[in-house]
């Protein structure tokens, strides 16, 4: 049985990570994969709303609702990396933790 994990829980634990990963993946797979500069852009505004709400809990609804657009629901493509995976995998993660 899997334990609730809160949001601040998943944003404490993957938004680090996310800053780093973000920009590498669209530099590396942006040519063949351009959605990800979307993908990049709306995680910058989502970024910066998480910033500027301090303690409060921001509202996210459309930069999750577009990242599921852009991602198809985060499925990760066939061509691509291990860090391009993670992210996906992490935004799922975020977004999920954000709805619960």
């Amino acid at each position: 049985m899997f334990e609730h994990v809160s949001f601040d829980q998943v944003r404490g634990s993957y938004l680090k990570t996310l800053e780093q990963y973000v920009p590498i993946v669209a530099r590396v797979h942006g040519d063949n994969h351009p959605e990800f500069h979307e993908v990049r852009a709306v995680f910058d505004v989502l970024v910066g709303k998480l910033r500027n709400a301090g303690a409060e809990k921001p509202m996210l609804l459309e930069e999750f609702a577009r990242l599921r657009e852009i991602t198809h629901d985060y499925r990760v493509p066939q061509d691509v990396c291990e860090t391009y995976e993670a992210v996906y995998q992490m935004l799922g993660e975020l977004d999920s933790a954000f709805h619960a």
